[in-house]
């Protein structure tokens, strides 16, 4: 009896391994977040599924997460956001899988949008592009409506493929203003392990999303960095072989040149995905990530 109990138990852990593993990378992270033992981090409530673009399109939304005290009414109290893009090749990820960065910023204050976007290769660039700038409207149109909400501190923050196209979608000209925004939209930018300066591609994702482009440097932010963007706080790891730190420091250098503001930080022996690995709870001690996003949005929110 003893050994058949063990058998069958074997068999469920080995099942639920294969399970967890075939998860990938950024839903496995999302279930150890989820399930750590500890605090969790308290969100007030959850709104799933908003369209901010074509109802028929589902990667053409965000959920968003609340912190407690988000209600009807704030009274004179309002309270920042942050937009965050998912990375994924341009081509992978979905917002379900990041639920993890919007319970860990809702806790600390902020109303956290999670957002989705088409993908390649059906939609290639500027597609994407352009529906980072629909999501950041979007976001600007609910913290409008929302009694809580405050628009004036907007922060927009994406990792990797989801930094590149959130950094492209504030810095190029042409897209904001296509709903009614510009640059001044937005309160500052975040980027994680972001590509902005990686002309010749010379990666299969980056041909299939970008390659066709016929002006490649236009796929490019930091074609684009100006004295007049939002304030940049650009984070990295040195162990990161995916997207190389240089494309923080290049596209840092530019902006500062052209006197705006972009601070760099490159935290020792962390990976591609360890900067986002960072914002979930088991992986913290990673690297200081989310203090040192705090420290960023509180400086220029006061």
């Amino acid at each position: 009896m003893m050994k058949t109990a063990l058998i069958v138990t074997t068999l469920l852990l080995t099942v639920a391994g294969i399970w967890f593993y075939r998860l990938g990378g950024p839903a496995q992270l999302e279930l150890a977040d989820r399930w750590w033992p500890g605090k969790n981090d308290m969100v007030g409530s959850t709104t799933l599924g908003v369209t901010y673009g074509d109802p028929a399109t589902s990667q053409q939304s965000y959920d968003i997460y609340y912190p407690i005290g988000v209600g009807k009414s704030c009274g004179d109290r309002r309270y920042p956001s942050l937009l965050f893009f998912h990375g994924g090749s341009w081509r992978d990820g979905n917002r379900s899988s990041y639920a993890f960065v919007g319970r860990a910023f809702a806790a600390r204050g902020f109303i956290t949008f999670i957002a989705d976007y088409r993908k390649a290769p059906e939609h290639r660039y500027p597609d994407f592009v352009d529906d980072a700038a629909k999501a950041i409207a979007g976001a600007n149109r609910e913290l409008k409506q929302n009694a809580c909400g405050d628009p004036a501190r907007l922060f927009v923050m994406g990792h990797s493929a989801g930094a590149h196209i959130a950094m492209l979608a504030a810095l190029d000209p042409k897209w904001l203003p296509r709903y009614g925004l510009d640059a001044s939209a937005i309160a500052g930018i975040i980027g994680l392990a972001g590509p902005y300066d990686f002309l010749p591609f010379t990666s299969d994702a980056a041909r299939d999303a970008l390659g066709h482009w016929p002006k490649p440097e236009e796929t490019q932010p930091i074609h684009f960095a100006n004295g007049k963007a939002p304030p940049l706080l650009l984070l990295t790891g040195d162990a990161d072989t995916t997207v190389k730190p240089r494309n923080s420091r290049a596209l840092a250098t530019k902006v500062n040149e052209s006197t705006g503001e972009a601070d760099v930080k490159i935290y020792p022996e962390v990976t591609h995905s360890g900067i986002i690995m960072a914002i979930a709870r088991p992986f913290r001690s990673k690297a200081p990530v989310i203090d040192d996003i705090l420290t960023f949005t509180r400086r220029r929110t006061k």
